[in-house]
């Protein structure tokens, strides 16, 4: 036992330390006490965030780590800086007496062991490799938050971490930058895609692993991530490993002297949404304006109310018109009204020169300009705007929490002497997007505290935050047994460890789909592991055990589904797939099963690009190249050898008794319609046809044409189409006229496929009901939902075809029970491990109301109610 507790020992990660250990010495005097202990931490990680509150000294800090980790590695130092900040890091790094430069070619590095300053969009757009530095930091990495969805982020992965897997004949291939650091004053913890995106960055933990230890992913929407309950303190230590947060200098046990935060006065200024005439998507107009929620409709609302939100302030100008004031503003309409408005007003914008830009924020810094407008995305990061500024009016509220965050913190710093004025504007149509605003800015303030508290407590040592992991090994067994089956709360290696060989008739199960999801905390969980080949280092424990408790020549039926791998991850740019059921039989066959084959489960293309964003429409009329195929699911069927190779069948067969006819005595004959009684009980020849490779088709009257499907629900209408589509040839044309004919009715809907395409081929299920799960039932109870419930149609079919009456079904990845729940009601004995224990419970519930006959309803009650209430509407 002891190499699988070893195994699971080793699950418990912090981060390395690639690093350099350094003393005081070694630091700069002029640092103060908590810059120092943040330096020491960075050099000797190697690999650092550094997110310190915005006056901490953050521009120091970088310079002094890459400096001494420099002056270690050899070779030459990047920093990679926001526009506008060039000059506050050349006057600290004089004031450190280092020297550096600002750089936007390779040929302008003149030093082969200097430190040198450049700007994202150089890095960018390839002016600058780089992985020709040993040491880079990014300061304010906000193309970090555009986690694999933008250009910038793509590039600096790729360029960095040195997985650039194109055509790189004018790179240097495979090399990375061994020492790399992010600081920000303002790392966002409630988008947790931001922090991972650090974390992949940092080459600290792959993104989809992050994901799967300490997410609870929303099954039909990509990147929904909800931190686990009871991984949420795991993560935050997690975090503390890699990443510094650090709001004052007491978090870090030093003197809170000269630093003490401004007070903030935040104002709110609502005016009358402008009413204009709305229509929705099928041309309805709307009575009243709607709450602007999403950003197509925020950036609307910002335009029709435009001159109301100019109007108001103007108004708040003309409280101080000599005032020093920052104007934020996020659309390129309101820029230029703000410029007619206000005459001499200096504006700073994307199309300027980068130097013209620059030398306006210097200006304005400096006390030479009076007021600045500008973007919150495009200047709100590293200026520090403090020095003669104390007031910013935002035109209306941004789009985007971090950029807003950032640019209110250009003027409340330590260091500022006067207490803050903000000015949001909006209007009455943007209510919701105040509260959603309000709602982050409380949540950032709660998780930032969060990570100074484990830093408070933990100190900076990974170490200690392990050790208090490593408490959480091992899970007591608990089990619930009826006449009819065995459940157990237990790691199932253990439990399948336990059990008598030779006892299982049917083993079958959905396994994890390697590291997609994570099931509990616990750190015997199967999704909990590194990629692929942890995951099936952790399967051969258990496979081998499956093997010995299945009987000799019967069946393993293991439910899988390929996986897809973000570009961001595969360096390629676009998603790709993992081929999962090709390493899970070539898992099974290794540890000596015999793969039997598969079938084939189709699912639905439209609720699986809602999960996966692949298969856009309109990504696919903009480049057909991209678009791939919906990912069916597979039921792969393995055998265990049996004693005899006479004629191979299983030691104890699962054996169908026929259908049979009684003659005029009373005597079992073979099958007769014509004899005096007969009974259809038993393995039919049809049903053999189907599970043996057969065909079935059954006749139709017509075609169905669209107007068969006016005035029909959905549900109606899905199963007229599929009767219509088995009962005659198929038409593809057809089958997409009705579509676009539902489309053009607004009924055709874009969250689950309406239309599915249909088979007769038994080798292909087309007819699985995806939600009817015991998920139905765990819905109805408000209870915890399974990450990825087992369908039901599935485990009655593989029950009803593998195994017999009496026999023992086993389910090694248990979940809410759904195997032995199943397996009881069709007069089998269930039994099951699983290590959620709130999923245990819920499943032992369930097999109990299965033992007791109890009524339990299914989706399919469900529908028929629905269809019964409208009929009674």
């Amino acid at each position: 036992m002891k190499p699988y507790e070893d195994f699971l020992r080793a699950k418990v990660q912090m981060a390395k330390q690639i690093g350099f250990d350094i003393t005081d010495a070694d630091i700069h005097p002029i640092l103060k006490p908590h810059q120092r202990q943040i330096v020491r931490w960075a050099v000797a990680g190697g690999r650092r965030a550094i997110f310190c509150a915005f006056g901490l000294g953050k521009t120091v800090i970088q310079l002094e780590a890459v400096r001494i980790t420099r002056a270690r590695a050899g070779g030459m130092g990047l920093i990679v800086i926001p526009l506008g900040v060039r000059q506050e890091f050349i006057r600290d790094a004089s004031m450190l007496g280092i020297k550096i430069k600002f750089v936007r070619r390779i040929e302008e590095c003149d030093d082969s062991e200097g430190i040198y300053l450049t700007n994202y969009e150089t890095v960018r757009d390839g002016k600058l490799d780089p992985r020709l530095f040993s040491v880079a930091s990014l300061d304010e990495a906000a193309c970090l938050r555009g986690f694999g969805g933008t250009k910038t982020f793509r590039e600096f992965m790729a360029l960095f971490a040195g997985d650039d897997r194109r055509d790189m004949s004018q790179r240097i291939r495979g090399r990375e930058v061994e020492y790399r650091f992010v600081a920000t004053a303002t790392p966002s913890p409630n988008e947790y895609i931001e922090l991972l995106a650090y974390c992949a960055f940092l080459g600290v933990m792959d993104v989809s692993q992050a994901k799967t230890r300490f997410f609870k992913r929303n099954s039909e929407k990509a990147d929904q991530l909800t931190l686990m309950p009871n991984r949420e303190h795991e993560f935050w230590l997690w975090m503390a490993s890699w990443a510094l947060f650090v709001q004052k200098p007491s978090d870090l046990g030093c003197s809170d002297a000269g630093y003490e935060l401004p007070p903030l006065d935040v104002r709110w200024h609502e005016v009358e949404s402008a009413q204009q005439r709305v229509f929705d998507s099928i041309g309805q107009g709307q009575m009243f304006a709607q709450e602007a929620i999403g950003i197509v409709e925020a950036a609307r609302e910002k335009r029709n109310s435009l001159p109301a939100r100019l109007a108001k302030l103007l108004e708040l100008r003309a409280e101080n018109p000599g005032a020093h004031r920052l104007l934020w503003h996020d659309l390129e309409d309101e820029r230029r009204e703000l410029e007619r408005a206000i005459p001499g007003l200096t504006t700073v914008y994307g199309a300027q020169d980068t130097d013209i830009r620059e030398a306006a924020v210097i200006a304005f810094n400096d006390g030479q300009i009076q007021e600045l407008a500008s973007k919150p995305v495009l200047l709100g990061s590293g200026c520090n705007l403090q020095r003669h500024c104390h007031w910013a009016i935002f035109m209306g509220i941004g789009f985007k929490f971090a950029d807003v965050i950032q640019a209110i913190h250009r003027l409340q710093r330590f260091l500022q002497e006067h207490p803050v004025r903000i000015d949001f504007i909006y209007t009455t149509a943007e209510r919701s997007v105040r509260r959603e605003f309000e709602r982050k800015w409380q949540q950032h303030k709660e998780m930032t505290e969060k990570m100074a508290e484990i830093i408070r407590k933990y100190g900076l040592s990974a170490a200690a935050m392990a050790e208090v992991l490593t408490r959480k090994m091992g899970v007591e067994r608990v089990e619930v047994r009826g006449q009819d089956y065995i459940i157990a709360n237990n790691d199932c290696v253990e439990e399948t460890r336990g059990m008598d060989s030779n006892s299982i008739g049917l083993v079958l199960s959905s396994i994890p789909f390697a590291a997609q999801y994570e099931y509990s905390a616990n750190y015997a969980d199967f999704g909990g592991t590194d990629g692929n080949e942890h995951f099936f280092q952790q399967m051969d424990y258990l496979t081998p055990e499956l093997l010995r408790v299945l009987q000799p020549g019967r069946l393993a039926a293991i439910h899988v589904k390929d996986r897809i791998v973000p570009g961001g991850l595969n360096g390629m740019g676009f998603q790709t797939v993992y081929p999962f059921h090709v390493d899970v039989i070539q898992h099974f066959q290794k540890h000596g099963f015999a793969y039997m084959g598969m079938k084939t489960i189709v699912t639905d293309v439209v609720r699986e690009n809602n999960q996966t964003y692949r298969l856009g429409w309109s990504e696919q009329c903009k480049d057909a190249s991209k678009m791939s195929f919906g990912l069916p699911e597979y039921l792969l069927l393995f055998r265990k050898p049996p004693s005899s190779t006479e004629k191979s069948y299983a030691d104890v067969p699962v054996v169908k008794e026929k259908p049979f006819s009684l003659d005029v005595d009373g005597n079992r004959i073979p099958f007769d319609r014509n004899a005096p009684m007969v009974t259809s009980t038993g393995y039919s020849r049809a049903r053999w046809q189907l599970d043996a490779h057969g065909f079935t088709r059954s006749s139709g009257d017509r075609l169905l044409g669209p107007e068969d499907l006016e005035g029909l629900s959905h549900a109606d209408i899905f199963q007229l189409f599929k009767r219509f589509s088995l009962e005659t040839v198929y038409d593809f044309e057809h089958h997409v006229m009705i579509g676009e004919h539902l489309e053009a009715r607004g009924k055709l809907p874009s969250d689950f496929m309406l239309l599915q395409t249909q088979s007769w081929h038994p080798d292909v299920w087309a007819d699985i009901t995806r939600m009817r799960t015991l998920n139905t039932m765990q819905a109805a109870k408000k209870a915890e939902q399974h990450i990825c419930p087992l369908p039901l149609d599935i485990v009655d079919r593989a029950i009803a075809q593998w195994s017999m009456k009496g026999e023992w079904v086993y389910d090694p990845f248990g979940g809410l029970m759904t195997v032995p729940y199943r397996a009881i009601a069709q007069g089998r004995r269930g039994r099951a491990a699983e290590l959620n224990p709130a999923y245990f419970l819920d499943g032992a519930t369930y097999c109990k109301a299965a033992e007791r006959e109890m009524s339990v309803p299914t989706l399919f009650d469900l529908e028929a109610l629905d269809q019964e209430q409208e009929a009674m509407a």
